[in-house]
């Protein structure tokens, strides 16, 4: 079964711009977190709330890392595939350049 690179550009097109922002939101709570732990004296606990996905009213927590883990798989591979695909074939050396 050959791959519609088409398809395949799409899927990238539309995925990559909405799965960056929960992604850079998962590593910059993270980090920050973990920054703030070593200063004891305030309360950080909303920073690992959003880690986790609790926006307030919406709770996402049970499904916000499979959806994480989701989309920057298919990011993943359909941009592997796309670099894949434009990645030039090596030339065979001619039967002429021997001959000389």
């Amino acid at each position: 079964m050959a791959i519609n690179k088409a398809k395949i550009r799409q899927i990238h097109r539309v995925l990559a711009p909405i799965m960056v922002l929960p992604l850079i939101l998962s590593v910059v709570t993270g980090s920050l977190y973990q920054i703030a732990l070593l200063n004891q004296n305030f309360d950080y606990n909303w920073l690992i709330q959003a880690h986790k996905g609790n926006f307030g009213p919406v709770r996402l927590e049970m499904i916000y890392p499979f959806l994480n883990a989701i989309g920057l798989f298919v990011v993943a591979i359909s941009g592997f595939t796309i670099w894949l695909q434009m990645r030039k074939p090596k030339r065979k050396p001619s039967a002429t350049a021997d001959a000389e």
